[in-house]
């Protein structure tokens, strides 16, 4: 990632960029082939339409009381989970996802049973479930001992539990539920929160992200518009951690099939703000992880000076002189991870500040997998593949260090680069198994439509058979999202009709 930086949690290691893996290439890359135009093994596993038209019927007959079509309706998804599982142990991949969000009208009678089987009749064996987003939570009102408030809050919804619903109804029809969650993105109403103001993640302008404006270039930059739906947090944070610790905790007594991690950055600004040149860029001034970084000091002249670099953004060399003098025991100012002089004492002190903004992503998200761990059941990291990397003489924002992620975690690179055909999602497959550990489960994520390009997008069965050309050895992919796939049936949910 960043080549150049001492680790703060193993001095020896560096972190280093190095393409050690070339992806042969296809001639997929240049054109948007059909679903009939593709071998079969491309989309397999979808029931035939008389069987999902059938199981639609015997649902819908059901829901209006008639027992006979209960039960015909309950054989019928018995029988389709058996052809589902015994056709994706036979067929790439074996895992096959798809990204779901539920609404509140979906605690409705049969709502669920619904969509969970329209995904099923399309050859879908896992539903990654977003459970935390948006700054509010997929749990019943009554029962939702988090900050956040629940998805579905209404009086008429309050005791249903969606989360565990899903994951039963997912099972009885052979799929595996993951519940995804946003990380360090906590929400708007988290955000206006008076006693969570401490949480919040802070710059050098004493801005969080519900009060940092940008200009819409599309007015001219003239009208500016803030960042309030995502409100991130500072990882080192106790309250922040505490918080999140206990959603985790919440989440996992539904007992779901894996747990996904999102968001586990910083913000991704737009323009030049989408590089951080200077230490005031970073999201590090928090009082809880700006008292973390000045801890990083091992004397009190490395702490004066890292404080005052801090504070202006830059030393001079009256600052050295008038701090040397005032700690003349001292010797050499000395940091955390720094231990040989490595450039220009500035330069030591911005890898620094880079680096510790760094770890405190790293520490949250091992707090959260720890958890998870404990329950023996998968935990994902998502991640944008260009989202670690230098960028000139800055960073990229985010600062997500996805290639420090666990090899023990799965990793779900979000392949969503946008060029007319799948070279460029091939590229950033590229890249992050280059930087990949061997045994690391790699699951794709891809973006897209059955059966045609969407916005300058080739058709999903178009990326699934370059990446399967050029990377075999993957076996599981995920596709988002249910609303791209099935966006009448998204809508008609999230107005109740």
């Amino acid at each position: 990632m960043f080549g150049f930086f001492a680790t703060l949690t193993d001095l020896g290691r560096r972190w280093s960029y190095s393409l050690a893996a070339t992806l042969a290439t296809t001639a997929l890359t240049s054109s948007n082939p059909t679903l009939a135009e593709l071998p079969h093994s491309v989309a397999p596993c979808r029931l035939p339409a008389q069987a999902v038209v059938e199981k639609e019927m015997l649902r819908q007959e059901a829901l209006s009381g008639d027992t006979d079509a209960l039960g015909r309706y309950q054989i019928a998804v018995a029988r389709h989970r058996s052809t589902l599982q015994q056709c994706r142990q036979q067929n790439w991949p074996r895992r096959q996802a798809i990204w779901l969000r539920l609404y509140p009208c979906d605690a409705k009678s049969g709502r669920l049973e619904q969509v969970l089987d329209r995904i099923v009749n399309h050859g879908y064996n896992e539903v990654y479930l977003e459970t935390f987003y948006d700054g509010q939570v997929l749990l019943p009102a009554n029962d939702n001992p988090t900050p956040w408030p629940s998805v579905a809050r209404s009086s008429e919804f309050e005791e249903v539990d969606l989360l565990a619903q899903a994951i039963e109804k997912g099972r009885e029809r052979g799929l595996k539920v993951y519940a995804w969650l946003f990380t360090m993105n906590f929400g708007y109403a988290y955000g206006q929160r008076s006693d969570r103001a401490s949480a919040l993640a802070r710059n050098g302008e004493n801005l969080t992200t519900l009060n940092h404006l940008r200009a819409d270039a599309s007015n001219n930059d003239s009208l500016l518009h803030s960042y309030a739906s995502q409100a991130f947090i500072d990882p080192y944070s106790p309250q922040a951690r505490r918080d999140y610790q206990w959603l985790v905790y919440s989440v996992l007594q539904r007992q779901p099939d894996g747990v996904l991690f999102d968001y586990v950055r910083y913000p991704r600004l737009p323009g030049a703000e989408s590089v951080a040149t200077k230490v005031s860029d970073l999201w590090i001034y928090g009082e809880a992880s700006r008292t973390a970084l000045l801890q990083r000091a091992r004397n009190d002249r490395g702490r004066a000076l890292l404080e005052r670099y801090l504070d202006r953004g830059y030393l001079t060399e009256e600052d050295v002189r008038s701090i040397s003098t005032r700690y003349p025991q001292d010797g050499e100012p000395l940091w955390q991870a720094t231990r040989t002089p490595n450039g220009s004492l500035q330069t030591r002190l911005w890898h620094l500040s880079v680096a510790h903004a760094v770890q405190g992503i790293l520490d949250f998200l091992d707090l959260a997998v720890q958890q998870v761990d404990r329950q023996n059941i998968p935990a994902g990291a998502v991640f944008f593949p260009n989202g670690n990397q230098p960028v000139g003489d800055g960073f990229d924002s985010r600062l997500q260090p996805w290639d420090r992620f666990p090899a023990s975690m799965e990793w779900h690179p979000m392949l969503y680069g946008v060029c007319g055909n799948a070279s460029c999602i091939l590229t950033q497959l590229e890249r992050v198994l280059a930087l990949a550990p061997e045994e690391t489960e790699m699951v794709p994520a891809l973006a897209g439509v059955w059966g045609e390009p969407i916005s300058n997008r080739p058709s999903l069965e178009a990326q699934m058979y370059a990446l399967r050309q050029a990377a075999p050895q993957i076996d599981a992919v995920s596709h988002f999202a249910y609303s791209w796939q099935f966006p009448e049936s998204d809508r008609n949910r999230k107005m109740c009709e």
